[in-house]
């Protein structure tokens, strides 16, 4: 209280203040000081305190009050002084003569579009805000479109972040001269530099000295208040450790207060930083630091809060305002920019680092989250808006750069409110990077700083990241982004060196080779035996750290190929280092020598199976990159003294990638299956497109570049050494390896993948020629076979493809430079996405064994290619494709194809093939050993083409295949061996390739003959052989097709033979069938005239007749005909509550317990909906099923605790055939019998039924309020007998099933518990049938279909069970509730004094009216005993009655200001007849209506706005009374007016019933006429018009980057303008919420839902569907507990959607997308699609859809 009282005090002060304060006499008086900061610290230390932080809201902002004596008081003197005049004149002074920096230097808001081009920006952090963006040249360009995360800006203007088109048309400079502007403005401005250097020092200082202040309780000299009370805060500081869940118990248990409160108090300190949450003395805020301390401290380190004294935390928030405000004086002049530069990197006496930045920068990691985005956005609009300042904050940056990343990784907070996050701002600047690298060894100090962090290492020096703990893995984490670092400082590659870059990056390699080294043979696996292994080792650690290394490794390569004194001394160092690699390892100690084929080569004894073997060798990988360099640039051959390649020992080069391959190649055999799924997945990886340009590919390289320096022989030798197969292939008979019964299964098993896998690894070295440098190709011939082998597997969309290429450093695939030369688009449908098919002509180019493929993808691959050779009469070979030629330095690979060591293992597999024995062989292995044999003939056909003569040719496999193979295999040569495979009955599916193989031999050996001829064969000589064989094989082919079509024709003419035979042998069957068949035909014409036409209504309806229904149960198959009095039938339903149709979403949900149903309003508000599946069950049946549902649903939440897709607490199941969600079930009722004939003689006129039925209205009434004198002077009509009481045409059953439907209705309708006895249970049944008819009208409608005929079964079934029940639901309900009823929906039409509460004509919807008033009129017809009253001629007077009702409607709400042409004066009988009824309203209602002279308008208002309601009808009566439809109704166009008013018994005039019935408006004269028409609230409210226009959803800009900025400038409504983390667009009425926050939660029938949910209830009636902007993610949500995703109706040019953005793509609306959902929504199908993506999502349930 005594707070209280000394706030009002304080703030009574201030307002005295404000009218004796003068900020103009206070800056005078400040500046004739003799120590400007001694008088400045007095002031703020006397206002200051007074003006903020005076009550319990401290630190979070006291709102305007605080903001305006901080203006007036602070700032305001700040202001004169600095400018020497009226701050805002002296402010445009300013910026009229500013001459503004040439960057554009837009700071990004959180979630604000960004634009990168993919062309002409240096690298992927380049980017322009949206308008610099649609000013530039590259929006006609490939850009790539995000969302920013918040803090950078925009770079247009800098001309070092774009190859070209830097400047927008806003920022591009202008030629004039300036130099004599600026002379003359520094003149002018001169002594306010001496002033603004002055200020804007003492400004700075005090905000640095308050930000980085630690004491809680002083402040610093100068600043001590006058008088220092006992006021504390108790500051709560924010981290990303703890929940928001902990942070909110927590704070509930500590200051004792409610839960919103804590949730806003936690809100607070997640935006800002910290949040004061207790106020008073020190004591008192020590208690509750304490219990927060206690209670956050049990699992991890407690939650940072300080009890800190008010008047500091006073001061503080003045120094963010004062920060604030330096940000914002500095906009107006880029002169007082460059002098706040200069104060805040002015060295202070204290030397290096004394500087205000440096300062700032150190403390960083000690300021609270909103300090640190308060300074780093004026670090951002001050020193990095000017390059000099920005050079000299990088050196600085860069001096501290070690102590700044070790603050860091010790800090809780992300990396984006860190200062390390402005690295990328100076480190992607090239002439910043390479100054950092040479003069202050950046790259070094971020490697060694890199490496320093890693200290955790085996006993070999190599990281080692077992067991790693949660602390070191959070260390870790952080530690990544030192990599992103050195990513910047790489990503552009120099133009030009100097001596020192080089040296420096000489420097900073050899640091880098030091982290490889750490990282070369990591995570060592051993083969485990016996036993499988008990722990899973860690292996995720090292394969991030190779994630985020591979863009290094692949950048420092692209450096040292610009410079080829670099890449020499970076090859030197490199194999110096792998050197030292090999030196450590303890192999080599035994030596062996192996002999094969007459070859001999010296190795040692190593088996992976049985030794330590590391996935990890990445310095091997790098040096197998910098010789493929070599190669490319050609300094092996050019300067062969400056290498050392005569040092290079090729065995050690090939060993440890062999050892890795073999690794892999043994897994795949099952030999490490013990060994768990760690090691599956390192092998994944391995291969994984994220990895295997510097792992596997490498690898692979490496092999080459050994092969190519040793003798082939000996390559080949070790590896079937390393592969522990050499004993197979040296033993003198290799067919008996597998007789020894000792071997297993699984041995021979393990054997046959291992040789498969090393001999696909041959077909690796020999043929992936496709890397510049290997094989003499360009980047995008690369990127092209990759394509071509993607698209061999099957058509893929882009982002399939994109995902299967590797990506550079710029997240650049080259994808689109060669994707439209090798493949063609097919544009996507409504759904699905558009898919790119490989062209016909690039199919030659598959290769089989493509290195890339996995086994799943090369069993695809090879199974859709034979399929399209077979469909383009080809054979199934599938050959290998050409080959590139190699280059220089890797030329003698293809040696490797004709060495005996080859042809001995070729000789041994065709051997077994020959003469196959039980396992010892498979057919993959043939397949392989033919691949080679097929790329060796290319390989010597091409060098024959290529030759000049025959001596030239040094490959010359076909001699060497011919010839016997040698010892130890004495099996015949493979020439031999392949022609006696030919024909082999076990070998049709290799058949044509060993057919091709044998053709290439004989072709091969034409070229020859033909060259030993002639000198020069050209290429068509070569071919004209190998032509002349396919030509013979196509004539074959055709041959063979003729003949199988010959056969075909022969079996269909027998056939034929056989069908004429049986005809003729039952003649006489066959006649008689053709006589009955033109008796039925012939009678037909003669039936025609004696048919009406189709009516639906009256006496004269067509159809109903008596119809046996026939269903089947889905559950139990039984077959059972639909019965009153038989077992009940029942359709599954689900029932929902619709705003579908409603135009005024503001409407307020009625109030369940009072709402009057019986009159549905015309704005259709809150409707209730019924859909059904249409799957039919017997009643007892769906009783069983839906018990047993609830019983496993009670078992499934003791057991799981997990949600479901739909909840049977509220009566839902799944439809036990299709899955679709119901609520209920609908009884399946005969059409009604009862329905009497016109058989009287005299016609019951309308004028008569509207009196009978107005005296059957009063008998009723008074029965119930008169006595029995009363009684008798009211003479009931003959035979109407009140108290008779009809039977129940239904059996028990059914009639339990009309209650079980009512009640559902009832329940979901009203929003109310069941209550059987309630009169309005029979009007929601009602008001179903006739919304839903509605509803499907407006559907059809919309969607152009005709009325009948285009429905669905499922709807048709649905609405005939809704219209069949709705007859029938009176007999479960009371007779009088429904004779009240009635007589109240007829009083409606026909007013009367008697009874209450009759609502005005135009709040009653007419449709709604007309159904109530047939459907209850069954119940009312009952009592009628006489045999007069005719059913049908009921309906048809209570049509033309409501229908005349619904004329007045249309013309008391029609507009007549649209007449927009001069009619004749002599209009139609319809429009004179229409002006006659408006004059005759004008005159009833004293002219309110206007004066209307125009007819023809009046009747086009009326035709047009009745026709939605004839519409519905004749729907309704179709199924009510089963009557066929007219065929003009069941095709769409114009012109069905007439077939419409004739099926609904109506003259095609409506305004005929008002002529010839006018009587029936003399209740119009009565003594109320006005309040009838015309009530108050008419005039109050918009009256709804007619005919009703459909809704739609909003409409979307075309452009999604429109959506994006509208959402990033959306700011959440409940925390004071801060940015929406999850901006939501409700698409049903356009408003944009702040989702998935706990800021915007709002309590919803006691239980606190998301900001969406609630939206649901008042826009939807509990159904959503939203578009998350940031997520470009449809929601869809029905009540609290469902929702799903659907895919965004915007599209990228490939076809595919973008959910999370991730991508960048520009987006763009698919209509037809759009529609779809539109069409989901107008249907009520969004409930069923949720229901049916949880079921098949299971993940979907477990989401809390109420927080969203």
């Amino acid at each position: 209280m005594a707070a209280a009282e000394s706030d009002r005090d304080l703030s009574s002060a201030l307002c005295s203040e404000f009218l004796n304060f003068s900020a103009k006499d206070t800056a005078a008086r400040w500046q004739q000081a003799p120590e400007l900061q001694a008088e400045l610290y007095q002031h703020l230390a006397v206002y200051v305190p007074r003006i903020f932080c005076l009550g319990p809201s401290g630190g979070g902002g006291g709102g305007q009050r605080e903001e305006l004596a901080c203006q007036l008081l602070l700032l305001a003197p700040l202001e004169w002084l600095l400018l020497g005049a009226e701050p805002s004149a002296g402010l445009a002074q300013l910026q009229e003569n500013n001459q503004p920096s040439l960057l554009c230097g837009h700071v990004f808001k959180v979630g604000e579009p960004t634009y990168s081009c993919r062309e002409c920006a240096a690298d992927p952090t380049c980017v322009l805000c949206m308008q610099c963006f649609l000013g530039s040249v590259h929006k006609e360009h490939r850009y790539r479109m995000t969302t920013s995360g918040g803090g950078g800006f925009c770079d247009c203007g800098d001309t070092e972040a774009w190859k070209k088109g830097p400047y927008c048309h806003k920022h591009e400079p202008n030629n004039r001269d300036t130099s004599q502007e600026v002379r003359r403005l520094h003149l002018s401005v001169s002594d306010m530099v001496v002033r603004s250097y002055s200020i804007f020092s003492i400004i700075l200082k005090y905000a640095v000295d308050m930000l980085t202040w630690e004491q809680e309780d002083q402040l610093p000299a100068g600043l001590e208040p006058p008088e220092k009370g006992d006021t504390y805060y108790c500051m709560l500081f924010n981290d990303e450790v703890h929940t928001y869940e902990q942070v909110i118990y927590t704070l509930q248990k500590a200051v004792n207060c409610s839960q919103k409160e804590a949730v806003s108090f936690a809100t607070t300190v997640d935006r800002d930083g910290r949040k004061s949450v207790r106020f008073g003395d020190f004591q008192f805020c020590e208690q509750a630091k304490s219990v927060i301390v206690r209670n956050t401290s049990r699992q991890s380190k407690p939650l940072r809060v300080q009890v800190m004294h008010s008047s500091v935390v006073a001061h503080q928030c003045f120094a963010l305002k004062a920060l604030g405000w330096l940000g914002q004086i500095i906009q107006y002049s880029d002169g007082l920019r460059r002098v706040l530069c200069q104060v805040g990197l002015q060295k202070g006496p204290e030397g290096e680092n004394s500087s205000l930045v440096d300062t700032l920068m150190l403390c960083d990691s000690k300021m609270w989250k909103g300090a640190r985005n308060v300074y780093h956005q004026l670090l951002m609009n001050s020193l990095l808006m000017d390059l000099k300042y920005k050079k000299l904050f990088a050196i600085q940056f860069a001096k501290n750069y070690e102590r700044l990343q070790s603050d860091y990784v010790k800090d809780d907070h992300d990396r984006e409110f860190s200062i390390t996050d402005l690295s990328v701002q100076m480190f992607t600047v090239p002439s910043l990077a390479r100054m950092l690298m040479v003069e202050e060894n950046l790259m070094t100090t971020i490697i060694r700083t890199f490496v320093d962090h890693l200290r955790h290492r085996d006993l070999q020096g190599r990281f080692q990241f077992d067991r790693y703990t949660a602390q070191q893995a959070f260390k870790f984490r952080r530690v990544q982004s030192l990599i992103g670092d050195l990513k910047y400082v790489l990503i552009s590659r120099p133009a030009e060196w100097s001596e020192q870059l080089r040296e420096k990056f000489l420097e900073g390699l050899d640091a880098f080779l030091e982290l490889l080294k750490c990282m070369q043979g990591m995570d060592p696996v051993v083969r485990q035996v016996g036993q499988h292994i008990e722990m899973e080792p860690e292996w995720e650690a090292a394969f991030t750290l190779q994630m985020k290394l591979t863009h290094i490794i692949s950048m420092i390569q692209e450096w040292c190929a610009t410079d080829e004194c670099v890449l020499i001394e970076a090859y030197k160092k490199c194999l110096c280092a792998l050197g030292q690699c090999h030196s450590g390892l303890p192999d080599g100690e035994q030596p062996i020598s192996l002999s094969l084929a007459g070859h001999s080569v010296e190795t040692f004894r190593y088996q992976v199976s049985q030794d330590k073997v590391s996935i990890h060798l990445p310095v091997c990988r790098l040096l197998a990159g910098l010789h493929v360099l070599l190669s490319k640039t050609e300094l092996a051959s050019r300067f062969p003294e400056q290498l050392p390649l005569g040092e290079l020992s090729p065995p050690l080069l090939i060993e440890l990638p062999l050892r890795c391959l073999v690794l892999c190649a043994q897994v795949h055999a099952g030999m490490w299956r013990r060994n768990g799924f760690s090691l599956i997945n390192q092998i994944y990886y391995y291969h994984n497109v994220k990895c295997r340009v510097e792992m596997f590919d490498k690898d692979v390289i490496m092999l080459q570049a050994g092969a190519s320096m040793m003798d082939p022989n000996h390559f080949l030798m070790i590896v079937l050494s390393r592969f522990e197969l050499f004993h197979i292939f040296s033993s003198a008979d290799c067919r008996k390896r597998y007789r020894d019964d000792e071997i297993t299964c699984d041995v021979v098993q393990q054997n046959n993948t291992l040789i498969e896998e090393m001999l696909h690894l041959i077909i690796m070295v020999v043929g992936e020629r496709f890397v510049a440098g290997v094989g003499q190709v360009e980047p995008f011939d690369e990127v092209r076979r990759e394509i071509i082998h993607q698209l061999s597997i099957r058509p893929m969309a882009h982002s399939e493809l994109v995902k299967a290429l590797p990506e550079n450093e710029n997240k650049e695939t080259g994808l689109e430079r060669v994707i439209d030369s090798v493949a063609s688009f097919r544009k996507p449908g409504v759904t699905g996405r558009g898919l790119y098919e490989l062209r016909a002509e690039w199919t030659k180019h598959f290769n089989l064994y493509f290195h890339h493929y996995s086994r799943a993808d090369q069993s695809k691959a090879e199974e859709a290619q034979r399929k399209l050779r077979r469909q383009n009469g080809d054979d199934s070979a599938l050959p290998p494709p050409a080959l590139p030629p190699l280059c220089p330095l890797f030329a003698s690979l293809v040696n490797l194809l004709q060495c005996d060591v080859l042809l001995a293992v070729e000789g041994a597999v065709l051997q077994w093939a020959v003469e196959p024995s039980g396992g010892g062989w498979t057919e993959s292995m043939l397949q392989r050993v033919l691949h080679l044999v097929g790329m060796a003939l290319l390989e010597e056909q091409q060098q024959l083409e290529n030759s000049s003569g025959d001596d030239d040719v040094t490959f010359n496999y076909t001699s060497k295949i011919t010839r016997p193979g040698e010892a130890p295999s004495t099996s015949g040569s493979v020439l031999a061996l392949l022609e006696s495979l030919q024909n082999a009955p076990h070998l049709e599916v290799h058949k044509d390739m060993i057919t091709w193989i044998l053709k290439m031999v004989a072709n091969i050996k034409t070229m020859r003959e033909r060259s030993s001829c002639s000198s020069t064969v050209s290429t068509s000589q070569g071919q004209g052989p190998e032509e002349t064989v396919r030509d013979k094989d196509k004539a074959e082919r055709k041959r063979k097709a003729e003949m199988a079509r010959l056969r075909r024709e022969k079996i269909m003419a027998q056939m034929s033979e056989m069908q004429k035979h049986f005809i003729n042998e039952n003649k006489e069957l066959f006649q008689q069938s053709l006589e009955e068949l033109e008796a039925s035909t012939s009678a037909a014409p003669h039936r025609m005239p004696r048919v009406c036409k189709a009516v639906c209504v009256g006496p004269r309806r067509s159809g109903g007749g008596d119809r046996r229904q026939l269903v089947t149960c889905i559950l139990c198959q039984e077959e059972q005909e639909v019965r009153g009095q038989g077992r009940a039938m029942v359709l599954a339903a689900f029932v929902q509550r619709s705003t579908v149709l409603s135009k005024n979403r503001g409407r307020a949900p009625p109030n369940p317990e009072h709402h009057d149903a019986l009159f549905m309003h015309p704005d259709l508000a809150f409707g209730t909906h019924t859909a059904s599946c249409g799957h039919i069950m017997h009643a007892t049946c769906w009783q069983r099923y839906f018990e047993a549902v609830q019983l496993k649903e009670q078992r499934r939440q003791q057991r799981l605790r997990v949600h479901t897709s739909y909840d049977v607490e509220n009566g839902e199941f799944l439809c036990p055939l299709c899955e679709c969600l119901s609520n209920t079930v609908i009884p399946l009722l005969p059409h009604t019998h009862t329905l009497h004939r016109y058989t009287h003689t005299h016609t019951h006129t309308l004028h008569r039924y509207t009196h009978t039925h107005t005296l059957h209205r009063y008998t009723h009434t008074h029965t119930h309020t008169h006595s029995a004198a009363d009684r008798e002077d009211l003479a009931a009509p003959e035979g109407f007998r009140v108290d008779f009481i009809p039977p129940n045409p239904f059996s028990s059953s059914v009639r339990e099933m009309i209650t079980t439907f009512s009640t559902a209705t009832y329940k979901v309708g009203l929003k109310l518990n069941p209550n059987e006895q309630d009169p309005r249970v029979p009007v929601m049944s009602w008001a179903s049938c006739a919304y839903t008819m509605q509803a499907i009208e407006r559907l059809l409608v919309d969607e152009d279909k005709p009325l009948f005929g285009s429905l669905p079964c499922r709807q048709d079934d649905c609405l005939s069970s809704l219209a069949r029940f709705g007859s029938a639901c009176w007999t479960a309900a009371p007779p009088s509730t429904t004779h009240t009823h009635f007589i109240r929906l007829f009083a409606a039409l026909v007013p009367d004094s008697q009874v209450e509460n009759t609502p005005c004509i135009l709040d009653v919807d007419m449709f709604h009216l007309l159904v109530y008033s047939v459907l209850a009129y069954n119940s009312v017809h009952c009592l009628d005993q006489s045999g007069r009253a005719v059913v049908d001629s009921a309906h048809l007077h209570l049509l033309h009655l409501i229908t005349v009702a619904h004329l007045v409607q249309i013309l008391l709400t029609s507009t007549t200001e649209e007449v927009s042409m001069d009619q004749d004066s002599g209009g139609s009988e319809e429009e004179e007849l229409t002006c006659l009824l408006y004059n005759t309203l004008r005159k009833h209602l004293c002219s309110v209506l206007p004066e209307v002279s125009s007819g023809w308008h009046l009747w086009r208002c009326v035709k047009a706005g009745v026709l939605p309601f004839l519409r519905a009808a004749a729907l309704f009566f179709h199924h009510l009374n089963s009557a066929p439809p007219p065929a003009e109704l069941q095709v769409a166009g114009p012109g069905q007016w007439e077939a419409l008013c004739s099926y609904l018994s109506l003259p095609c005039n409506l305004l005929q019933l008002y002529q010839s019935k006018h009587t029936l408006l003399e209740p119009l004269k009565t003594s109320k006429p006005h309040h009838f028409l015309f009530p108050v609230s008419c005039f109050l409210f918009p009256v709804c018009r007619f005919p009703r226009e459909s809704n739609r959803l909003i409409d979307l800009p075309d452009d999604y980057s429109a959506l994006i900025n509208q959402a990033s400038s959306f700011t959440c409504p409940r925390s004071g303008g801060d940015k929406s983390r999850a901006p939501t667009l409700c698409l049903v009425c356009g408003c944009m919420l702040c989702s998935q926050s706990y800021c915007c939660q709002t309590e919803l029938d006691g239980e606190d839902v998301g900001a969406c949910t609630a939206h649901t209830f008042t826009c939807g009636a509990g159904l959503g569907i939203f578009l998350r902007v940031r997520e470009s993610q449809v929601l869809f949500l029905a009540g609290k507990t469902k929702g799903c995703f659907y895919p965004p109706p915007y599209l990228d040019d490939y076809g595919e959607t973008d959910q999370g953005l991730r991508r960048g793509n520009p987006l763009h609306l698919c209509p037809e997308r759009y529609r779809k959902i539109q069409r989901l929504w107008r249907q009520h199908g969004v409930t069923e699609e949720i229901g049916h993506a949880q079921e098949a999502n299971q993940t979907l349930v477990g989401i809390d859809w109420q927080h969203l």
